[in-house]
């Protein structure tokens, strides 16, 4: 009779202790070979990629798309998209800042950036949910407004921040490591309890599956898409305040593009377009290679305009992968 993996994971002991660490690497062992891959070509092709000033800059590169990637994890899993989190990202920054440049404090402040973001997401949710209009066309055209009022507010121009305590809070550093890195975790931590833990997740999960089916059980759709994009503008506000206290502004052009590297993590970290698939650990290992990525193309000296005909590239790879995996699960059933 032949042993399942799963039978051999529950006959050791300590086997069956590491049983979630040794499911995750198994399931992302493809994306996570490549990404070793990756590491070891720009280790080979620059001598100053792994030393540990650039890994530090890396890992702080890759907190703002995780953050981003978490959201959009969430909202990929219910069938849907968030085009918003660039804008919410610089929206957020440029209100946080004006708001403590007015002299606000500094913890209603965040906190109404934050719930700005919120916001967003709830109304994105509430008129793709309610309407029935694409998720791509509500979302596409929030991105114009949002971006248009923060370039309308600040009249174009970035907006200093000359508040102390907050432009210290994103250069931090605790334990030697950068403070962003600890609400990327804490947001790890919190989005995967979500999905993985509660009512809400699972039913996310039923949603994106079979929406239908997930209506003649008792679900309330609509409640489950608003709450996936309240999460995705959420998160996108928060990577925003913590790039505006790093960069000492708020600048309305920040995040332009970053959906579409949000969407590569997340796609990469094997979240389906299809809906009613993906995982929290798949999409930061997807927001570590495109951070990666980045940083090597820098680093080699890239073009810009290449670096988004590579990413492109990838996307499309990635989206190709999914697209395959989705035929031949339909195949076999």
């Amino acid at each position: 009779m032949k042993t399942t993996r799963k039978q051999i994971l529950d006959r050791n002991p300590v086997l069956r202790f590491l049983k979630p660490v040794i499911q995750f690497f198994l399931r992302n062992s493809g994306i996570l070979i490549g990404l070793a891959a990756l590491v070891l070509v720009l280790w080979i092709a620059t001598s100053t990629f792994m030393n540990a000033k650039n890994l530090l800059t890396v890992l702080r590169q890759i907190c703002q798309n995780a953050l981003l990637a978490f959201g959009m994890t969430c909202v990929l899993i219910v069938g849907g998209i968030d085009l918003t989190v660039g804008s919410v990202f610089g929206a957020s920054g440029v209100a946080i800042v004006m708001m403590l440049n007015g002299g606000m404090p500094l913890l209603p402040a965040f906190l109404i950036a934050l719930l700005m973001g919120t916001l967003i997401g709830f109304l994105n949710g509430s008129v793709i949910a309610y309407t029935g209009m694409p998720a791509f066309i509500v979302t596409l055209s929030m991105q114009q407004v949002i971006r248009g009022l923060a370039f309308l507010i600040t009249n174009g121009r970035a907006v200093g921040s000359d508040h102390k305590l907050f432009n210290s809070l994103g250069n931090a550093y605790w334990l030697r490591i950068p403070a962003p890195i600890y609400a990327v975790a804490a947001m790890m931590l919190i989005v995967s309890v979500i999905l993985y833990r509660t009512k809400l997740g699972r039913r996310m999960y039923a949603v994106g599956g079979n929406a239908n089916a997930a209506r003649f059980s008792g679900i309330r759709i609509p409640r489950v898409v608003i709450s996936a994009y309240m999460i995705s503008g959420t998160l996108s506000a928060l990577s925003g305040i913590i790039m505006s206290s790093r960069m000492y502004s708020g600048q309305p052009s920040a995040g332009e593009g970053y959906e579409s590297d949000a969407i590569a993590a997340a796609v990469l970290g094997g979240v389906s377009f299809t809906g009613g698939v993906g995982t929290i650990g798949g999409a930061i290992i997807g927001a570590l290679v495109i951070g990666v990525l980045n940083n090597g193309l820098n680093l080699l000296k890239v073009s810009s305009y290449i670096q988004m005909i590579i990413k492109g590239l990838v996307i499309i790879a990635a989206v190709g992968v999914d697209i395959l995996k989705a035929r031949s699960s339909s195949a076999k059933s």
